[in-house]
């Protein structure tokens, strides 16, 4: 798979996730899973995701939000960070990664 494919599949598990089509755990096993993403981005890319991932998946053991563990605050870091990595993609012309 391509950057911009492993991208585009995070994208599609991100919207599922917010549909309650999907479990958390396939949502950041997808993130985790795009290593050529990763790669292909600025090292600090990869630190944040990861960052946002262990927390996202901290959060999914609670029934409620909690302020240590905000999981819509959380998603909508990942979102940003899903943003910010189309752009850099895009930047670098992504379609051929």
């Amino acid at each position: 798979m391509t950057a911009l494919e492993q991208l585009n599949d995070i994208k599609t598990k991100f919207a599922q996730f917010q549909a309650n089509e999907i479990r958390t755990t396939e949502l950041t096993d997808a993130a985790r899973a795009a290593l050529v993403l990763v790669s292909s981005l600025p090292s600090q890319f990869g630190e944040v995701l990861n960052n946002i991932l262990d927390r996202l998946e901290s959060s999914a053991l609670f029934t409620e939000e909690s302020c240590s563990f905000s999981q819509t605050g959380l998603l909508e870091n990942l979102e940003v960070w899903i943003e910010k990595a189309e752009s850099r993609l895009s930047k670098l012309g992504a379609s051929s990664i």
